[in-house]
């Protein structure tokens, strides 16, 4: 509620100024609520606070950032402590030195900035970095040990304290400059953008609530185990992924597969599975963890382990569930197809033939095309054409004949341009 001030208090006949008037206004427009609501966006940056990972968001100016990280903080009950990177010097990060009464005994300390003080006695907090793409190369040099082993000076931050940071692309930063490889390969990045309802009807008064995920206890384990299999798994297939820097410079200053990247990469995908989160908060932790490419593999990867095992449906076709995502159900008709060519079998072959038969029946016909050509060109002479193939054979010979039929246009297509 507005208040009046404080000679107002003391005398209430006296009458309010308009500044009094103007307050009061201004308290009335700061007066601003929050409710649950789904965001992506959010719910990625909650994660990696969760996870103790450093975040970076990426965004144009005004685009909301720092009053995201405002109500992160009110959100988790955390002092936010922000430091704008840009406008500070080397050894604000690094620690400035100071003369004791022998050196040569002693050495020389280097002395913590007061902010810095003041999270070590809170024991908790957040610490924001703004305008980190301002910041030139010497400053950017000195935080890479405050991001990577929370040290300024001679104090280390308490295990309470979480580190984000906000950057604006180059072309929109004030004299900004890209990230430097080592720094920007510290942290999680995730590109901040604006949802128009978010917009409107916060603008009404009404903001989403940033909360902690609820983490399962009893998944715990279990989703260390899946991410690690999941990284691993990928970086055993593929080797050169381990470390990859990139060769455009802001490229470089992005995500980007290191070591260190696929750690925290680990991290968050258990996180993420702990937590229940979707696909597509798994799709922006990870792509911001290593980069666009070896994050869309990985999470091919983790697709694929989510499949159901194809002996399942070879010993009964009518056990588990088929996906509903067309590529994953592709990829799930292709694995039992590979199964009976890895151990042909009568029965096994009958299976996959009641299999195709479902998949036809709950899902897109042309799914079934390529893994029902393949099967048929498994038969062998003893074996008897099961009556099911009977309904498979108009979708496949509908799309040979559609096949055909692109070719010839596609053909006459070519005779036309010469």
């Amino acid at each position: 509620m507005p208040t009046r001030t404080l000679y107002a208090a003391l005398d209430p006949a006296l009458p309010p100024t308009q500044l009094d008037v103007a307050g009061d206004l201004l308290t009335l427009l700061r007066d601003t609520t929050t409710e649950p609501r789904p965001d992506v966006q959010l719910e990625a940056l909650t994660l990696s606070v969760a996870a103790d990972l450093p975040v970076l968001l990426w965004g144009e100016p005004g685009i909301g950032k720092t009053a995201a990280l405002t109500q992160l903080a009110d959100a988790l009950e955390l002092p936010l402590t922000t430091v704008i990177a840009s406008v500070h010097e080397p050894s604000d990060f690094s620690g400035l030195p100071v003369i004791g009464d022998d050196p040569a005994e002693q050495g020389v300390p280097m002395a913590p900035p007061d902010w810095a003080v003041r999270l070590v006695r809170a024991g908790k907090g957040l610490l924001f970095l703004d305008e980190l793409s301002t910041a030139p190369p010497a400053v950017q040099a000195a935080l890479l040990r405050l991001v990577l082993e929370r040290r300024i000076g001679a104090l280390r931050l308490p295990p309470g304290v979480r580190i984000v940071a906000a950057a604006n692309p180059r072309s929109s930063a004030a004299d900004g400059w890209e990230l430097s490889p080592p720094l920007a390969n510290r942290f999680v990045h995730l590109k901040w953008t604006h949802d128009h309802e978010v917009v409107v009807r916060g603008l009404a008064g009404t903001w989403p609530r940033a909360t902690l995920p609820r983490l399962d206890p009893e998944k715990l384990p279990e989703a260390v185990d899946f991410a690690r299999r999941a990284v691993c798994g990928l970086l055993t297939g593929r080797p050169k992924l381990v470390h990859q820097l990139p060769g455009n410079e802001t490229r470089r200053g992005g995500a980007w597969p290191s070591p260190r990247s696929w750690e925290m990469a680990i991290s968050l995908i258990a996180f993420a599975t702990a937590a229940g989160s979707s696909r597509e908060v798994l799709s922006l932790l990870v792509r911001g963890t290593v980069g666009d490419g070896p994050g869309l593999e990985l999470l091919a990867c983790v697709d694929r382990m989510d499949l159901p095992d194809p002996e399942i449906f070879l010993a009964d076709p009518t056990a588990g569930e088929l996906p509903d995502r067309g590529d994953l159900r592709q990829a799930v008709l292709d694995g039992v197809v590979a199964a009976v060519r890895n151990r042909p079998d009568r029965a096994r072959w009958d299976a996959a033939w009641a299999l195709l038969v479902r998949a036809l029946e709950t899902g897109a016909p042309d799914l079934v095309v390529v893994p029902a050509t393949t099967l048929a060109s498994l038969r062998r002479e003893d074996w008897d054409v099961p009556a099911s193939i009977e309904r498979l054979a108009g979708v496949v010979s509908l799309s040979q004949r559609a096949d055909s039929a692109e070719a010839r246009a596609a053909a006459v297509t070519g005779k036309g341009g010469r």
